[in-house]
């Protein structure tokens, strides 16, 4: 049996993991002095902080830790490294991401690049005979995956299309996860809706502000800027309902991102007394 400085040294652990491990009760010393309230060790323990080290290296937390541990046999340990291989992957993609923004701001900075002012414009929209998916989506990137299951049914179901399809956004504010998106392909004749499939008529927008964008989908938000730009200065108009989406050309129809073109639609009412 070991004092804790001892088994810290035996164990190339500090004294103070060896606590932490403690706390969180990953190990639990193998007595406590009742007098002087020192913790003792055994040998026999030393596999079970072998593995906490081992774990903990690869970027496990303690509760995942603690599940490990609990569960250890090769079939689970090894699904479990699996799944933080791409957990650790994604978190590789999403730094990669940053740094590629990073250089290309570092790009735009030294260029004295101009902000892309976008033309806002005003017209009615017309409702609209559609066939429409509404989901709620992790975020936004899925919802080309739904257009995939749209576009796998109207095949299957032979329904004839618009060229012309839209997105609707039913959530009141931004949201980076869980959302609410329909789906709308304009559709010549209605049928039988099914299995979240529905033929509905959408509502006509008196008032509805525009705005193209030309290139990657990342534009996307600097057009938003520019919309809130005008808005400020058009203040006799108010947004109400749902924002939508049109892509004209997108990876489907087009190879090459800078010639992607996307119409953003924002409807909009006149205020009172204006």
């Amino acid at each position: 049996m070991f004092k804790i400085g001892e088994f810290s040294k035996l164990t190339q652990v500090s004294v103070r993991m060896l606590r932490y491990y403690d706390e969180t009760g990953l190990l639990k010393p193998a007595q406590v002095d009742k007098f002087s309230g020192y913790r003792i060790y055994s040998t026999e323990q030393i596999p079970t902080l072998n593995k906490i080290v081992f774990l903990r290296d690869l970027g496990f937390n303690v509760s995942e830790i603690g599940v490990a541990l609990n569960h250890w046999d090769n079939t689970f340990i090894t699904e479990q490294l699996e799944s933080k291989r791409l957990e650790i992957e994604k978190i590789i993609q999403a730094e990669q991401d940053k740094l590629s923004k990073i250089e290309l701001a570092k790009k735009d900075i030294q260029q004295e690049k101009i902000a892309i002012n976008y033309n806002v414009s005003i017209k009615s929209i017309p409702s609209y005979q559609v066939l429409s998916l509404r989901r709620i989506i992790p975020d936004y990137y899925a919802e080309g995956q739904l257009w995939e299951e749209m576009s796998a049914f109207a095949k299957e179901k032979k329904v004839r299309v618009s060229d012309i399809t839209f997105s609707i956004y039913h959530d009141t504010d931004y949201k980076e996860k869980n959302v609410d998106v329909e789906l709308c392909v304009p559709v010549d004749k209605m049928g039988e809706s099914m299995d979240g499939f529905v033929y509905r008529n959408t509502e006509p927008v008196p008032i509805m502000a525009c705005t193209m964008v030309y290139g990657e989908f990342e534009n996307i938000a600097v057009a938003y800027l520019t919309f809130a730009n005008w808005l400020q200065e058009h203040n006799q108009y108010r947004m109400v309902g749902h924002s939508r989406q049109i892509v004209h050309r997108g990876p489907w129809n087009e190879e090459n991102p800078d010639e992607y073109l996307t119409e953003i639609q924002i409807p909009l009412e006149r205020r009172k007394n204006w």
